[in-house]
């Protein structure tokens, strides 16, 4: 089964990119889901690698030139390959972890485009409906089955800690879904006020809350936008505010209104800052670079006549590595920002 790409294709896995994308395949003779050999324009062998014929991400290289990809690298590494491969690295999983259950959470919509059902089953052992997770101090009853990413989001856990070096006095978290910065914060902060459209993940920060002992969170189910307006038409004022709002630009295509959906949270947040205030503002959209982040952000201290500074820029936890050859994994962008005056 072999697979042949472009020069453009070529150029990429020279500079160490795993990924070629459908536009840069050639010729093919294999099925979706198939491990094929690669080879360039002028047949020399590249490596193996998983061939998807939906997805937009053809290939994913597993192994490069000549050899074959050793069996066991299921064993070190954990598509519609991998579809194929579940109950084998399903009894992998098993053996190197002893797990009292595997939960198989296939249910995110990219899986469509990979021509692949979406569905959340057990795959091994039992798995209770939640459990108790620790961060730090902070306790949360997670739910694996239906929760967002189980609604801890942990990549962003590391920015959390860092948040709460500033944290004080009068706290809005917007975006909040299950309160992940929220309830970090809140031991160092006066009042906490928590807004999240969903009414299933406010109920789930309240619960969390009282769980932890933390009297002085409030959360309310709110459209952010809106909300973020009548706080500034009331006059309202924060000493700490953390925007975590889910990707805006999902593709390229999204690009410019997510930008203005930047440029809008952050002018509202910047203007409802006391002096001397930290903005925490996150974009997990990988479409919007650090640099289209970082003028959005200038551009809303401009219009919110304020002078900012930044204190800390930061990226997802170390435990969702970025890779300088595969500019796709730098796909959080944290800014910690003071409000000067």
């Amino acid at each position: 089964m072999n697979v042949t790409i472009t020069q453009r294709g070529e150029e990429r896995v020279r500079t160490g990119h795993p990924w070629i994308y459908k536009s840069d395949v050639a010729k093919v003779e294999a099925s979706g889901g198939d491990t094929v050999t690669v080879a360039g324009p002028r047949g020399r062998p590249l490596g193996q690698a998983l061939y998807s014929d939906r997805s937009e991400i053809a290939l994913r290289l597993l192994s490069r030139g000549a050899e074959p990809a050793d069996p066991l690298i299921w064993k070190s590494r954990l598509s519609q390959g991998m579809d194929r491969l579940l109950p084998d690295i399903t009894q992998l999983l098993v053996e190197l972890v002893a797990p009292l259950g595997i939960l198989a959470r296939n249910d995110p919509r990219v899986r469509l485009l990979e021509g692949l059902e979406q569905k959340v089953e057990v795959l091994y052992g039992t798995v209770p409906a939640t459990v108790e997770v620790r961060e730090g101090q902070v306790s949360y009853a997670v739910d694996l089955h239906h929760g967002q990413k189980t609604g801890l989001f942990l990549d962003q856990r590391e920015n959390r800690l860092a948040a709460a070096q500033y944290a004080r006095g009068r706290l809005l978290d917007a975006f909040s879904y299950h309160g992940g910065f929220a309830l970090a914060l809140a031991p160092k902060c006066d009042e906490v006020v928590a807004i999240d459209i969903s009414e299933d993940a406010v109920a789930r920060i309240r619960t969390n809350a009282e769980r932890n002992g933390l009297a002085n969170v409030r959360a309310r189910a709110m459209n952010v936008f809106d909300e973020l307006r009548e706080l500034e038409r009331r006059g309202e004022r924060f000493d700490t505010i953390v925007l975590d709002p889910p990707a805006f630009a999902k593709n390229k295509a999204a690009l410019q209104k997510a930008l203005s959906g930047y440029k809008e949270i952050n002018l509202r947040a910047i203007k409802l800052l006391s002096p001397g205030g930290v903005l925490i503002t996150c974009s997990c959209s990988y479409n919007v670079t650090e640099g289209d982040f970082a003028d959005v952000l200038a551009s809303a201290a401009v219009d919110a006549h304020a002078e900012v500074s930044v204190v800390e820029k930061r990226m997802q936890g170390r435990d969702h590595p970025v890779l300088l050859t595969v500019p796709e994994t730098y796909y959080l962008k944290c800014f910690i920002l003071r409000k000067l005056g």
